[in-house]
């Protein structure tokens, strides 16, 4: 999951940088303290480290491992990052107030979203700002028909992956049912001037190593993840588009894109 999550990471950065200009644009301050919750390897931590260089930007995992490949990867990029073990949102806290506080597709893993917004909007200082990323659209990577197997493969791995996830849901500890209306929880949360904004990912053919590398970990997973929830020729379709040796698989395809989309969540905390 850790090469998964970097790969993405560095995939999905256009959106991350246009979202963290929108989060300047909300800000009419310099923020003292930034958190990145659920930072994983920290590459959205590194572009706010080197966006607000003045500020004391935190990556906040529970990982080890991967708070230690964000210290790695700010050493590389020259930015001053620090990291703070703390799981979510149990340890949430214990962090301290933030100016800014940046959450990326990581509140839908906890039973009581609700509780889990109100908790982040909670360590903001009056005037800061909370960014939470949730939603948006399914990647698509290959044309509608391969040229082998039945079309529409990722339509059939849209439904099982959205079936997985419900189920991921509804078995976590706590799950409390809601209107996923992020903008209308934002402000159940007690934040003022909430905004929702959309952001493409577009890696057009033929994609270069670092997409094409997301791809595959993308195709990687899902083939171990819906193993049960796919016939077999849709994994034998999954299997040689993963076989290095293959012309029709994802390493060697001149056809083979990544489009995507990424909607983030905006809110403010009243000044006093």
């Amino acid at each position: 999951m850790a090469d998964l999550l970097e790969v993405e990471g560095e995939t999905h950065s256009p959106y991350v940088r246009q979202a963290f200009e929108e989060l300047r644009q909300l800000t009419d301050f310099s923020p003292r303290r930034i958190l990145d919750v659920g930072s994983g390897p920290g590459v959205a931590a590194c572009c706010l480290a080197a966006l607000f260089p003045q500020a004391e930007v935190a990556a906040v995992d529970g990982t080890p491992e991967l708070l230690a490949r964000a210290q790695e990867r700010a050493g590389r990029l020259g930015v001053r990052l620090r990291t703070r073990l703390a799981e979510f949102p149990s340890d949430l806290g214990e962090l301290g107030p933030a100016d800014l506080v940046w959450s990326g597709q990581v509140v839908h893993h906890v039973g009581d979203q609700q509780d889990a917004l109100d908790q982040l909007a909670g360590l903001l200082r009056p005037g800061g700002a909370l960014a939470i990323v949730e939603g948006g659209l399914p990647a698509r990577w290959l044309p509608r028909d391969l040229g082998f197997g039945r079309p529409g493969l990722q339509e059939r791995l849209d439904v099982a992956t959205a079936d997985r996830f419900a189920r991921m849901r509804a078995e976590l500890p706590g799950t409390v049912t809601v209107v996923e209306d992020w903008p209308g929880m934002l402000r159940a949360a007690r934040l003022t001037e909430v905004r929702s904004r959309t952001f493409l990912v577009d890696h057009p053919a033929p994609l270069a190593e670092g997409p094409r590398r997301s791809v595959r970990r993308l195709l990687e997973r899902q083939r171990a993840t819906l193993d049960g929830a796919l016939d077999s020729e849709d994994l034998a379709v999954l299997d040689r588009l993963l076989d290095p040796a293959d012309p029709a698989g994802v390493d060697r395809r001149s056809d083979l894109f990544l489009l995507t989309a990424k909607t983030v969540h905006f809110g403010r905390r009243p000044r006093a």
